[in-house]
């Protein structure tokens, strides 16, 4: 759907647009002075510019750590996906990584876009990291130690067999990131998360529910399903990280490819509903985990990823479209969770409308129909737990045709802001 068609169908997300363009403005000048630092906000900004205004809504205690953390690991995380690289030579790079966040000298080369830059150039990362404060530092080499000893194992079993193992490297790749942030916050004194909430004090083996790591597990797994198509696509070699306990009951050749073929849609719109339904377990414990957070930016943070997670989930339920090419939530979409998420009745109400229009997309024939309505109810409860209110704000998909003269005012009004905009940022006003 075009921009001005979206606007057209959904008006009222025009001024949270509006706003979301000027925030994303400010993002994209306000770099730090030291150079290496503002080395990494570029790269932020390069990799998620919707991430990027979050961002740089944290207070700044904690921004600067949170910004570096999250482009290590996407660094990181950049080793492991380019799939050009011999097994043996990743493994290596991804379990000795952290050992190089204090070695400016160092250099890998890769073949993945602009991540090419970032790793050409690590030594400015390296060099933003240092600068930290030790109690930083530590919680950012320790989760990038585990994450790739973490990925490295993954790497070496080839694919994911069991709803386990599916669990296990999300915990890996993206639970990790949740009790990072988590001892992030608590080291800014932001925050002061009881362990209970993080994660096990000794054995980790069974990896298991904790609300930190579920807030990652949660986005990871959406992420996974909506990028079905570009990852099985992937070039010398497909990505694969559906579960072959979930997959392997609708591939008709028991091959994840198979569901690229339109004449297989029945069978992978019922394997998708599957991984949602899956992955919808861990919403209510994302809910729990955010529900004690006290700090606003640190809310803020958390909060309005896990919102889009949602909201994605709901846009791909029962959505071929996920095996054809990219299924996104709209931008007027976006920034509208960006803007009026503030706070927990915010999240619930949220939460709450992008989980009911899922349930309207179930059908009851669907094999995993049942479990998926039952883990709706689950987060409707989550929600009317901790703050749902009866006046929140509703992102219910808007029905009904538009009249041309309030679609022609529409559009009037969004081009003259558009060039106000354009004005202000030309004289830097």
């Amino acid at each position: 759907m075009g921009m001005v068609e979206a606007l057209i169908r959904h008006p009222g997300e025009l001024p949270a647009l509006l706003q979301m363009k000027l925030a994303a403005a400010r993002a994209a000048h306000a770099f730090p002075a030291d150079p290496h630092m503002a080395y990494c906000y570029r790269i932020l900004l390069l990799v998620s510019r919707s991430f990027a205004v979050v961002v740089q809504h944290l207070n700044q205690e904690i921004r600067d750590a949170v910004c570096i953390f999250y482009v290590v690991l996407r660094a990181l995380d950049t080793v492991e996906d380019d799939m050009s690289i011999p097994v043996e030579t990743k493994t290596t790079v991804l379990e000795e990584f952290y050992k190089h966040l204090e070695d400016p000298s160092w250099r890998f080369v890769c073949k993945w876009n602009f991540y090419i830059v970032l790793m050409k150039n690590f030594n400015h990362l390296s060099l933003a990291f240092l600068q930290l404060s030790k109690e930083y530092q530590c919680v950012i080499s320790d989760i990038t130690k585990r994450m790739g000893y973490g990925m490295a194992e993954f790497i070496r079993k080839e694919v994911v067999v069991t709803v386990s193992d599916y669990d296990k490297y999300c915990y890996y790749v993206a639970g990790l990131v949740g009790v990072g942030l988590s001892h992030l916050f608590n080291s800014s004194r932001l925050e002061d998360l009881d362990q209970r909430l993080i994660e096990p004090d000794n054995d980790q083996s069974l990896v298991p529910e904790y609300p930190a790591i579920s807030m990652g597990r949660f986005l990871q797994k959406v992420n996974i399903i909506r990028d079905y198509l570009e990852d099985i696509n992937e070039l010398p070699a497909p990505r694969m990280f559906w579960p072959r306990e979930i997959w392997g009951k609708y591939a008709p050749t028991s091959l994840l490819s198979d569901f690229r073929d339109e004449s297989n849609e029945k069978e992978a719109v019922e394997c998708l509903n599957d991984m949602i339904t899956d992955c919808l377990r861990h919403a209510p414990e994302c809910l729990f985990y955010m529900s004690k957070l006290k700090n606003p930016s640190v809310f803020r943070f958390c909060a309005v990823p896990q919102v889009m997670a949602i909201a994605t989930a709901a846009v791909c339920y029962n959505n071929p479209q996920v095996f054809r090419g990219v299924v996104k939530i709209r931008r007027g979409t976006t920034a509208k969770i960006i803007v009026t998420t503030n706070n927990m009745a915010d999240v619930c109400g949220a939460f709450y409308d992008f989980a009911s229009i899922l349930a309207s997309k179930i059908n009851k024939n669907d094999p995993s129909a049942l479990i998926a309505a039952e883990r709706v109810e689950n987060i409707f409860k989550a929600c009317r737990q901790y703050g749902l209110s009866s006046s929140r704000k509703n992102y219910t998909i808007e029905t009904g045709a538009i009249s041309a003269k309030r679609s022609f005012l529409v559009i009037l009004v969004f081009v003259l802001v558009f060039l106000y905009v354009l004005v202000l940022l030309f004289f830097k006003v």
